[in-house]
């Protein structure tokens, strides 16, 4: 019988870095870029199967998309106990964006109950390559850093989205059969 395990996606960032554009790409399959802006001033919850490839199991993502000014951040932190995954995303355009990064982990890293959290760190908009700043180089090593994933995408030419989210439902899908066989060696049936 096939499992669906849950899981709790925070995805952080400063805003105007694609964050609701990714989020919303990934949900339609990459049939769906969103032509204007509209900021998010709360959260947007989408819920997105992901099958585990070589298994008939899946995750059940819960993606919050957070707003990411500064104004919105007390009223959105709110819903964020207890994440099972992160992804924490960036504009290769914007040095800001990129310094922000160590905030938005700290911030998450303060209300995590136990463990750590799988994430991933997404460098956005890598489509527009004559105004990047930030080299993959910077985006490696800090992920490295701080123990993150990293994966370059365009949500608007939709490019690799998928990728960071299949990483973190593999991720997510192995963490819970390390446990499994841990509670089977334990000798209790699970």
């Amino acid at each position: 019988m096939p499992t669906v395990l849950r899981a709790k996606c925070l995805i952080v960032g400063d805003s105007t870095v694609g964050k609701s554009a990714i989020t919303q790409v990934f949900h339609s399959d990459g049939t769906h870029f969103p032509k204007t802006y509209s900021m998010t001033t709360n959260i947007e919850l989408v819920t997105k199967p992901v099958q585990i490839p070589e298994s008939h199991d899946q995750v059940e993502m819960f993606l919050f998309d957070n707003a990411g000014k500064e104004v919105f951040c007390d009223q959105v932190m709110k819903h964020w106990s207890n994440p099972s995954l992160l992804m924490l995303v960036y504009d290769v355009t914007s040095e800001t964006s990129f310094s922000s990064c160590s905030k938005w982990l700290s911030r998450v890293q303060s209300i995590k109950s136990h463990g750590t959290v799988p994430g991933v760190l997404v460098a956005n908009k890598v489509d527009l390559t004559e105004r990047r700043i930030i080299s993959t180089k910077e985006g490696e090593e800090f992920a490295n850093n701080n123990k993150l994933d990293y994966f370059e995408v365009s949500a608007k030419s939709m490019e690799n989205v998928e990728q960071p989210f299949i990483h973190l439902c593999k991720r997510y899908y192995e963490l819970y059969r390390e446990k499994i066989e841990h509670f089977e060696n334990l000798g209790c049936s699970v």
